[in-house]
């Protein structure tokens, strides 16, 4: 195989400005948000993240998990609320659910990844309380559709914008569409942290109870940078009112994130280029099927996603064995054993598990390849080469379109 074909789970690098930020954490042992008076940098990173989306407030936090969870928790849902969520996300959605004392509702998703409207509108007139979106490995579903109905109906929708940022719907950020909005730093998303998450809104209500659960003790909230009238307000109000869950992030994980902030843009610009460059070669393939984005939508992929065409169970897991020995690891979802985002692992979920053919059948052909931002062409020309022979090694006949 070429000398080219890089590793594509190595994390995006970390900055050397974060470096020194950290060595100068180190040396002060200040770790602890709350220890500096203000302007620790888990609160600059609040700050920037607001700013860069275009949002009043956001909270940062220890995964996007717990965003995720907190969330809930800041919308007042009774215990056992139904929480509308797509059938295709990873584990840490319905668990963030379950944790929030709510019940998971699974929606189907069809074969382009994104939520079937249909099915959705259907489900929403379950009893449905709340709305978590999941931009699944960055492809945005509906969001003019998913918006109108849930307004109509009075039903917060909370964004997990896991792998979504930089993604925006006609122009607007991902993430500010709904109530809320949560994103991840762990490694293999555009911004490395290791861990760590954080959410945004322009509700100061919602803001306000995040923050104390989070684990701002006493008046601690007030080192959470500047205070306009209404979150002055919010925090008078939930003060001493709310368990602490301690979810908080440390400033060393803000010190490796803030300096990626300003390479948010060209990891984007190159993220796309390399996701559009491999597509367009792997589509060549009888055999592969790249779905396409939705009008609105500019994407922000680390990964491509593809659907295999006409292959059995056996010839999939061939296709997957074949080009894992020429270098390139391929998830297939469905396939892959005990995958976290096949949902008929989730046997942590409350009460019998829904059939969902027609995710299911989706999920047994959906593969995912890493393409981190920092790969150059020789490098995607590599992936791809070793993904169109490993078709073309299970399905050697008419392997390639003509021309």
């Amino acid at each position: 195989m070429s000398k080219s074909l890089p590793s594509v789970y190595d994390a995006e690098p970390i900055p050397a400005a974060a470096r020194t930020a950290i060595d100068a954490l180190l040396a002060s042992g200040d770790l602890f948000r709350y220890t500096a008076p203000e302007d620790a940098p888990v609160a600059l990173l609040e700050r920037e993240f607001a700013e860069l989306l275009g949002t009043k407030y956001a909270l940062a936090v220890s995964s996007c998990s717990a965003a995720l969870f907190l969330s809930l928790k800041a919308l007042g849902l009774p215990r056992d609320a139904r929480v509308l969520i797509p059938a295709f996300t990873f584990a840490a959605v319905p668990s963030s659910v379950v944790h929030a004392d709510c019940v998971p509702v699974l929606c189907d998703v069809g074969e382009n990844y994104r939520i079937d409207m249909a099915a959705f509108e259907a489900r929403l007139d379950e009893e449905i309380a709340a709305v978590i979106i999941s931009h699944m490995r960055g492809h945005t579903s509906d969001m003019d559709a998913i918006m109108a109905l849930c307004d109509a109906r009075n039903i917060p929708v909370i964004e997990d914008a896991a792998h979504s940022l930089g993604t925006t719907w006609h122009g607007k950020n991902i993430g500010t569409l709904g109530r809320i909005g949560c994103f991840s730093f762990q490694s293999y998303k555009l911004v490395n942290a290791g861990e760590g998450g954080i959410l945004i809104t322009d509700d100061a209500d919602l803001l306000a109870q995040a923050v104390i659960m989070s684990g701002a003790y006493e008046h601690n909230w007030r080192k959470h940078g500047a205070m306009d009238t209404a979150l002055e307000a919010a925090f008078a109000r939930w003060q001493n009112r709310l368990p602490l869950y301690n979810l908080r992030l440390s400033n060393l994980s803000a010190a490796v994130i803030r300096p990626q902030l300003p390479l948010v843009a060209e990891r984007v610009h190159k993220g796309r280029r390399n996701h559009d460059y491999v597509a367009a070669k792997l589509v060549q393939s009888p055999w592969m099927a790249v779905p396409e984005k939705l009008a609105p939508e500019a994407r922000a992929p680390d990964s491509l996603q593809f659907n295999l065409i006409g292959l059995t169970d056996e010839q999939t897991t061939a296709f997957a064995l074949a080009a894992a020995r020429r270098g390139v690891k391929v998830q297939v979802f469905g396939m892959s054993t005990d995958n976290a985002r096949a949902f008929w692992n989730w046997q942590f979920m409350p009460g019998p598990l829904p059939e969902l053919p027609r995710t299911r059948a989706m999920l047994m052909r959906a593969c995912d390849v890493r393409l981190p931002a920092r790969l150059e062409r020789d490098a995607l020309d590599a992936v791809a080469e070793a993904l169109l022979a490993a078709i073309a090694e299970v399905k050697p006949v008419a392997a390639l379109k003509a021309g």
